[in-house]
């Protein structure tokens, strides 16, 4: 009988099928196959009971239903059941789903963090049980970030009637580190000063210090995360004003020079660790100008591929068999670079050491031999992870450091230099400036002004990030983890609350009054100290040290709960501090159009939001004593419609409505004109008139009229004939509604 492996992605099929042989069938579940319920308080799908959380899942909206179903009829031909997801929480998580969902009492957990044949049999030889302290964490993090992100959405973020949509747990403690260095910027006030330098007949340039005993920090050991060269200029010790920096010149060219001091070393410079998700993310965007989500899509290709590691990690270790294998490469192949003992690396104290970093699953495998294999990106991107991993076992770069000091009358002069005298790792990973070459002088040595100057200068604002350099500001302040750093960039951009200007992430006008909105209501809850509190509590749970149930009822008893009712009762106390920028625009253009809500006129509010295409919302005034409710322009009807969450489920008359029930969730069937994309024909379709399950459950229910004069679906068939709602549509479409609609309790 054949054997079935359960993985995420359908793009590791065809290679793990060739791995495994006759006797297997490899099938995916598309990711995530199942999702907490739309349903309960504020749309959860959980409850909070005591020190208990009742969740109610469903099959993923869309494809969930039919990736379930050709799975079980899978099951029903294979004797064994191995779960194959991803090596992290998340995917131990998928699997649990997988599990609970096709009924599997014993299925086999494995895990590989490279798609090749050792690595794939030896844990199929090897399986395991699904850690039920990884999926502790995983339901955690999921209801933890549904919880802040309805809640706080629903009943703050709405509020502000202009054009926000959400907030999240992570996303908004991101994009208030984007505003908080906005703001800098925007208070930043430039400063005049004056760089003062002379330069010697010898062949080199030196500049003005004040106090030649104080020695310039030198570059750190730690090679910086995105590898880039430092290019900074050389300048002297600042100079205020112009009248200064012309007496120093004056100083200079009046008097003779004089070497006083000469300081040489040689430094070792270590070599960088293999990549993580985060440093890969920012070598990519350093050197391949790509975004962490392009990187992270080119990463996924060449895993599935089998060309390298798993690409989600927060671990540099390295497995003994492949710093071997790197260390008999360069015995072959560059024996000079050869360390005398096997370079190790120490990843963070949060990091998952049972992984490793990203790297080449055989360092044999030369970029050039690639070339022609794969795409021009993918191969970028493997020839950068390639030389990162070797050079990260080789013996670290030797730099003789030089630095000049010279004298004219009581005025100091500074010069540096520095020359590569081993280039130890830095042949595969160069991340050490230009060689400076100073000329050989002697202490004493009278030396002849060929030049003296100075350069006006200007200080200039901090930078706003690019994006792979606020991943490692993520990483570094312990905001989410591995698997979120890209996909919580994508949603800021998304919701319109950030941009990118000449290649940086700036806030935009929305997400600039978001945050500020949250910071007056829920100022804890941004903050990048708070949020790494909370992923280290879920690392707790993944690593089996709490139980996830107590630790999430007792965050929300005892912070959340009080936090938000506190953070309603401000924005009801002080409606027009909440719609400031509402507020702030006397002359909002009044429409012919009452509130759905409470029946007064609205106004038309113009947005900035990517995500608003018509520009504009309108908005029942609360300044007007309007009750705040807010409404979009629907870009294919060309009608104003409430927020999904927030429309009908037609308890009201409503003139689209028709005499037929739905046959999934029995809500009443309304007529729905659109134009027919290929002939521009008008059309009309029965769909359901409950605008929230047009979304998940009743996705595909439509009906179009037919020559035999009956409404007909390619899904449910033929729709029931008569006048009356509680005839035949209601009673032959019950019990498909019943088998199709499973909500469970977990």
């Amino acid at each position: 009988m054949t054997k079935l492996l359960l993985i995420e992605s359908p793009g590791k099929i065809k290679k793990l099928s060739q791995i495994l042989g006759n006797g297997w069938l490899v099938k995916a579940s598309m990711g995530h196959i199942r999702e907490l319920a739309l349903d309960g308080e504020d749309a959860l799908g959980f409850d909070l009971e005591g020190s208990q959380v009742r969740c109610r899942y469903e099959p993923k909206a869309g494809r969930g239903r039919k990736v379930l179903s050709e799975l079980r009829q899978a099951i029903k031909e294979t004797t064994d059941v191995y779960i194959a997801t991803d090596p992290d929480r998340e995917g131990e998580t998928i699997g649990w789903h997988l599990a609970q969902e096709l009924r599997l009492k014993q299925p086999k957990r494995v895990t590989y963090t490279e798609i090749t044949k050792a690595a794939v049999m030896s844990a199929i030889a090897n399986p395991k049980t699904l850690n039920q302290n990884l999926i502790a964490a995983g339901r955690a993090r999921d209801c933890l970030d549904k919880l802040v992100g309805y809640k706080g959405s629903k009943h703050l973020v709405w509020a502000l009637n202009n054009g926000a949509k959400s907030m999240g747990r992570v996303q908004s403690a991101t994009l208030h580190l984007l505003c908080q260095r906005e703001k800098e910027i925007i208070a930043f006030v430039p400063e005049d000063y004056w760089s003062v330098w002379v330069e010697y007949k010898e062949g080199f340039k030196a500049f003005y210090r004040a106090n030649p005993n104080q020695t310039k920090q030198e570059n750190s050991s730690e090679i910086d995360d995105a590898a880039a060269k430092n290019d900074t200029k050389p300048e002297s010790d600042r100079v205020k004003t112009q009248e200064e920096a012309d007496r120093l010149v004056a100083i200079a060219k009046a008097n003779p020079h004089q070497v006083i001091n000469i300081e040489n070393k040689t430094v070792n410079q270590s070599p960088p660790a293999a990549f993580i998700t985060s440093t890969l993310q920012q070598a990519a965007g350093a050197k391949l100008r790509k975004s962490p989500e392009q990187t992270m899509k080119i990463a996924q290709s060449l895993y599935e591929a089998g060309y390298i590691t798993y690409m989600r990690t927060d671990s540099v270790v390295l497995s003994d068999q492949f710093c071997a294998a790197v260390r008999q490469y360069l015995q072959e192949n560059d024996p000079e670079n050869v360390p005398a003992f096997t370079t190790k690396h120490r990843s963070k104290q949060s990091a998952q050491e049972a992984h490793e970093a990203i790297r080449p699953t055989d360092v044999n495998r030369l970029p050039e031999q690639l070339q022609t294999q794969i795409g021009a990106d993918e191969a970028n991107l493997y020839e950068l992870i390639w030389n990162r991993s070797v050079a990260s076992q080789c013996r670290p770069a030797q730099i003789a450091k030089t630095r000049i000091i010279t004298q004219s009358a009581d005025i100091f002069w500074e010069a540096r230099g520095q020359v590569l005298v081993f280039a130890g790792y830095t042949k595969y990973w160069n991340n050490i400036s230009e060689d400076v070459q100073l000329p050989n002088v002697v202490q004493g040595q009278a030396v002849v002004l060929k030049k003296a100057d100075s350069e006006k200068k200007q200080t200039q604002p901090p930078p706003r990030f690019t994006e792979p350099k606020l991943v490692q500001l993520m990483e570094r302040k312990g905001i989410g983890r591995p698997s979120t750093y890209s996909p919580t960039i994508k949603t800021l951009k998304e919701r319109g609350y950030v941009q990118l200007s000449k290649s940086k992430v700036q806030p935009t006008q929305l997400g600039m009054e978001l945050d500020a909105f949250l910071e007056t209501v829920l100022p804890d809850l941004i903050t990048s100290e708070f949020t790494a509190q909370m992923e280290k509590q879920l690392d707790t749970i993944a690593e089996g040290k709490q139980n996830w149930e107590q630790w999430l009822t007792t965050w929300n008893r005892e912070y959340f709960e009080p936090a938000l009712k506190k953070a309603i009762q401000a924005v009801k106390a002080n409606p027009n501090k909440s719609n400031s920028t509402v507020s702030k625009k006397p002359n909002l253009e009044t429409v012919d159009i009452l509130c759905p809500k409470c029946s007064k006129q609205m106004v038309k509010v113009p947005t900035k939001s990517a995500k608003v295409k018509a520009g504009h919302f309108l908005s029942c005034d609360k300044r007007q004593d309007g009750c705040g409710a807010v409404m979009f322009m629907n870009e294919r009807s060309r009608k104003y419609e409430l927020p999904y969450s927030e429309r009908s489920t037609n308890t009201e008359p409503s003139e689209n409505l028709t005499e037929f029930f739905c046959p999934v969730c029995n809500s009443l069937l309304e007529k729905y004109n659109y134009s027919d994309k290929k002939t521009g024909e008008s059309k009309t379709m029965l769909r359901c008139s409950n605008a929230k399950n047009r979304q998940g459950s009743c996705k595909e229910v439509a009906f179009w009229w037919t020559s035999q004069q009956h409404w007909w679906s390619k899904v449910h068939g033929e729709l029931g004939k008569g006048a009356s709602a509680t005839s035949t549509a209601k009673k032959s479409y019950q019990k498909p509604f019943k088998s199709q609609r499973k909500t469970k309790k977990y």
